[in-house]
C-alpha cells in the first residue's frame, strides 16, 4: 500500500505505540519521531525518522526545543483544500502530517508527588506537545490527532475498517479535536494553580474557574425521568469514589443511586469500626457500629426499617456471609463496600437488580474543590474535611461526662455532619435512634427524630450539626430523656441553652464547627 502519508509521534506514555505505529506503517505512512518514542520503536524494528534529521535542526536547550519548527508546524497546519498552502509546502519541501499522536508529560502526578521542586514541576511543563496538539486539533478538518493513548484504538478501528469512509472519518477527528482541546485545557489550569499556590495567589479559587471531567457514562435520566444525565469522573483524583468504584453486579446505576452511593460511602469511610450506613433519599436513615459488620448493618436498618426499604447501604469492611443474608432479606437499591467475600457475592447475585460495588481499600480523604451549580453560576467551596477529637471539645455543662459519654457523643457528631440541615441526630453509644433531618426549624428536626425513634430515646445523646436559637430545643430534649448534647455552640442566646440543659441536669457539649450541610 503506498498512500504516502506521514504520521508524527511523541509520547510521554508509551503504552501500545509500537503496534499503533506498525499498523500505520503497513498502510504506507511514514513516521515522524524524537528522542524516547524514537528510540522505543527503533528497538521493535519499526522505521521512523528523527524530526532533527527532517527538519534540519538539532534538537536544542537540553531537548527543551525540538519540534517547534516551520516544517512541522506547517506540514500540521496546512489546509488541504487551499492551493496556496499546499504549493507553500511543495516550495519548502515540507511534508503534509496527517496524524499527530502527542501525550503530554505527566505535570499533574508530578506535582502530587510529596516535595517536588519548582524546579522539577516546571521541567515537566509540556511546551511543544501542547502546540503540537493545538496545531493538529485546530485542523481537524484534515489531520487526526490523538491526545491519549486511549485515542489509538479508535483510530486504528476507523482508518482499518473495510467500512471505512469519510463521514466517519470527519467525525472521529471532530471528536478527537474535542478532546485534545480539553487536554490543553486542563493541562494549563493545572499549571495556573499550581503556580498560583507557589507565588501566593488564589490557587483554590483562581479568577477563572475551568475543570476536567471525562464522561463515565449516560445515565437513562436525571433526577426525573423527563430530565437528562450522565456521570463524570475526574481523572486527576485517585482517592476512593464512586467515581473510582467497580460495579460487580445489577441494573444500572441512576443519577440518585449515584449521589445516594457517594453519601453512604462518606458516612462510612469516617469510621474505624465495622460501620454501617443506610441512605434514603440522600440521608442516613441508620447508622450503626459494632464488633462486626453484620452487627453493625442490624443495628443500623432497626433503626428505622421502614425508610430502610428501597435504600443505598455503605458498609466499611469486605462484606461477609452473615452480613450478605441479612441485606438479601430486604429490598435495597445498591451496596457499596470495600469488596466481597465470593459466597456473600453469590447470594446478592441471587437478587437481579440490587446493584453491588467495591472500592478496595479505602483512601484518606483528600482536599478538592466542591461544585454546586446554580442557574447562571457556580458555587465552589472547599470540602468539608472538619474534624473534632475529644481534646477539642468544651463541656458547658455543670454536668460532666465520661469517656464513654464522650465517645458516644463523638459517634453522634459524625453522623450528625452527614445529616441535611437543620439535622438533630438521637444515638445510643454506637447506633442511630432516631434522625431528622433538613427541616426549615430546628424545634422541627429535633421533634421529628424523636417520632421516628424506634428503641427507647432515655438516656441516649443528642447531636445538632449548628447552634440552638432557643433552649426549646433542650427542653424537648429533656422530654424525652437525652442525657447529653453535642453541638457547635456560638448562638446570642447560648447562656440562656446552658442554662436549660443545667436545670434538666443534661450534659451539653460545644464543638465550636458547624456542619450544615444543604
Amino acid at each position: 500500500m503506498t498512500t504516502h502519508k506521514t504520521a508524527l509521534i511523541s509520547v510521554f506514555d508509551k503504552t501500545g505505540i509500537e503496534e499503533f505505529a506498525q499498523f500505520l506503517v503497513d498502510r504506507g505512512y511514514e513516521i515522524l519521531s524524537t528522542g524516547g518514542t524514537l528510540k522505543r520503536l527503533a528497538e521493535c524494528g519499526i522505521p521512523a525518522t528523527s524530526i532533527s534529521d527532517y527538519t534540519g535542526q538539532e534538537e536544542i536547550l537540553g531537548g527543551r526545543v525540538k519540534t517547534l519548527h516551520p516544517k512541522i508546524f506547517a506540514g500540521i497546519l496546512a489546509r488541504r483544500s487551499n492551493s496556496g498552502d499546499m504549493a507553500t509546502l511543495v516550495v519548502n519541501d515540507i511534508k503534509p502530517i496527517d496524524i499527530v499522536v502527542v501525550n503530554l508529560y505527566p505535570f499533574q502526578k508530578t506535582i502530587a508527588q510529596h516535595n517536588v521542586t519548582l524546579g522539577e514541576a516546571i521541567e515537566q511543563m509540556d511546551i511543544g506537545g501542547v502546540a503540537l496538539l493545538r496545531a493538529a486539533a485546530k485542523n481537524f478538518t484534515d489531520v487526526t490527532v490523538a491526545s491519549r493513548t486511549g485515542h489509538l484504538q479508535q483510530i486504528q478501528d476507523t482508518l482499518g475498517s473495510d467500512a471505512a469512509d469519510r463521514v466517519s472519518l470527519a467525525r472521529l477527528r471532530a471528536d478527537l479535536a474535542r478532546d485534545a482541546f480539553a487536554e490543553t485545557s486542563a493541562y494549563d489550569r493545572a499549571i495556573a494553580s499550581y503556580l498560583a499556590s507557589e507565588f501566593g495567589g488564589k490557587a483554590e479559587f483562581p479568577d477563572h474557574f475551568t475543570a476536567d471531567f471525562h464522561k463515565l457514562q449516560d445515565l437513562r435520566y436525571g433526577e426525573n425521568p423527563h430530565q437528562q444525565a450522565a456521570f463524570y469522573g475526574d481523572r486527576s483524583r485517585e482517592e476512593t469514589s464512586v467515581a473510582r468504584a467497580r460495579q460487580l453486579h445489577g441494573k444500572e446505576l441512576s443519577y440518585n443511586n449515584i449521589i445516594d452511593l457517594d453519601s453512604a460511602l462518606e458516612v462510612v469511610r469516617a469510621f474505624e469500626e465495622p460501620t454501617c450506613c443506610i441512605i434514603k433519599h440522600n440521608n442516613p436513615c441508620g447508622v450503626a457500629r459494632g464488633e462486626t459488620l453484620v452487627e453493625a448493618y442490624k443495628a443500623a436498618r432497626d433503626c428505622d426499617p421502614v425508610s430502610a426499604f428501597g435504600g443505598v447501604i455503605g458498609l466499611n469492611r469486605e462484606v461477609d456471609v452473615q452480613t450478605a443474608e441479612e441485606v438479601a432479606e430486604m429490598f435495597v437499591e445498591a451496596v457499596i463496600a470495600t469488596s466481597y467475600a465470593q459466597p456473600a457475592l453469590e447470594i446478592l447475585e441471587k437478587k437481579k437488580n440490587i446493584r453491588l460495588l467495591e472500592t478496595g481499600s479505602f483512601t484518606p480523604a483528600a482536599n478538592q474543590d466542591m461544585l454546586k451549580s446554580v442557574v447562571g453560576g457556580l458555587l465552589v467551596q472547599t470540602r468539608d474535611r472538619g474534624l473534632i477529637n475529644r481534646d477539642q471539645l468544651k463541656v458547658v455543662s455543670k454536668l460532666q461526662p465520661t469517656d464513654e459519654d464522650i465517645d458516644a457523643l463523638l459517634f453522634a457528631w459524625r453522623v450528625a455532619k452527614f445529616v441535611k440541615s437543620n439535622a438533630i441526630v438521637y444515638t445510643s453509644a454506637n447506633a442511630t435512634i432516631g434522625i431528622g433531618a433538613g427541616q426549615m426549624s430546628r424545634i422541627d428536626s429535633t421533634s421529628i427524630a424523636a417520632v421516628k425513634a424506634r428503641s427507647p430515646i432515655r438516656g441516649a445523646y443528642m447531636a445538632s450539626d449548628a447552634f440552638f436559637p432557643f433552649r426549646d430545643n433542650v427542653d424537648r430534649a429533656a422530654d424525652i430523656g437525652i442525657k447529653a448534647i453535642i453541638s457547635p455552640g456560638g448562638s446570642v442566646r447560648d447562656g440562656e441553652v446552658i442554662s436549660a440543659a443545667d436545670e434538666h441536669g443534661i450534659i451539653m457539649v460545644f464543638t465550636g464547627m458547624r456542619h450544615f450541610r444543604h
